[in-house]
């Protein structure tokens, strides 16, 4: 099974590989954008494993992470 999570772009690194900084609920991570040329600054966009695959709505985006809030809580 694998596992796509919703985050948002807070920079962008044009460049020979498109890299960004992504934010998931409070935690940053460095990901690579080459794959969605098309987001920018304040997107939101799916990641698996380091990789930017799609861009998501804002409302599609923030109930998939609560949706994965509440399942950590549950397991706390």
């Amino acid at each position: 099974m694998c596992l796509a999570i919703p985050g948002q772009i807070q920079t962008v690194e044009e460049g020979e590989l498109r890299q960004g900084i992504v934010s998931f609920g409070g935690i940053t991570k460095k990901i690579c954008l080459a794959l969605v040329p098309e987001a920018m600054i304040g997107d939101y966009v799916i990641v698996h494993v380091g990789f930017a695959i799609s861009k998501v709505d804002e409302q599609a985006a923030q109930t998939t992470l609560a949706m994965l809030e509440d399942i950590g809580q549950s397991h706390e």
